[in-house]
């Protein structure tokens, strides 16, 4: 018996290419492929559902983790893989604590789709040690602490760094080197640009 697979993903041709590998295999049957996360749990109300293969960013701004949270809560044998090309640190540990599956990295070499939906009904959580490596200016993203990962996540919000260093529960003369220490190793040679590369190439995303 086939297993019935729904796709989210809002990007056409990752999910164009998704659905193809789901009809190259006798193991998998389609049930829909929609590019919005929130209207998942509705599929999972009301129709048979086994695996879900579901992006983070989807349409209208919709979290593919916060939907994948609420649908492990309601249906906790529904299985979920995670599928994004985007290399935000956080989500795989977030990923990890509401009990997602598996973890896949689109346009990342490793194995194959059909081996991670595979492995993972057969109870196995496939996950990458570490999200991919990013050029980010000078620096490659494994480069950068965990301490200035998180200051390059607070610069999204644009504000100060007596602000940034209140939410963090540190000085602001910390914020301030861990941002001069920043714009060293990339290059760049502003805050703003800093937050604005960070965000535009996925490495952090508030």
């Amino acid at each position: 018996m086939a297993y019935n697979v729904l796709i989210v993903e809002d990007q056409m041709m990752p999910r164009q290419l998704l659905e193809i590998f789901v009809g190259s295999s006798k193991n998998y049957s389609l049930v829909s492929s929609i590019s919005n996360a929130a209207l998942a749990i509705r599929f999972c109300q009301n129709e048979t559902i086994d695996l879900i293969l579901m992006d983070v960013m989807t349409e209208f701004g919709e979290n593919g983790l916060d939907a994948a949270e609420e649908i492990k809560k309601q249906f906790p044998h529904i299985k979920i893989i995670i599928v994004t090309s985007m290399p935000e640190a956080s989500w795989l540990s977030r990923a990890r604590n509401i009990g997602v599956d598996s973890f896949w990295y689109k346009e990342i070499e490793g194995a194959p789709i059909l081996e991670v939906m595979d492995r993972t009904m057969e109870g196995e959580h496939i996950y990458p040690d570490a999200p991919p490596k990013i050029q980010f200016g000078l620096a490659d993203s494994s480069a950068l602490t965990d301490r200035e990962i998180e200051i390059l996540r607070e610069l999204q919000s644009g504000d100060s760094n007596t602000e940034i260093a209140e939410r963090l529960n540190i000085s602001a003369e910390t914020v301030k080197f861990h941002i001069k220490n920043l714009l060293q190793k990339t290059g760049f040679h502003t805050r703003t640009e800093l937050a604005l590369q960070a965000r535009s190439l996925g490495i952090v995303i508030r």
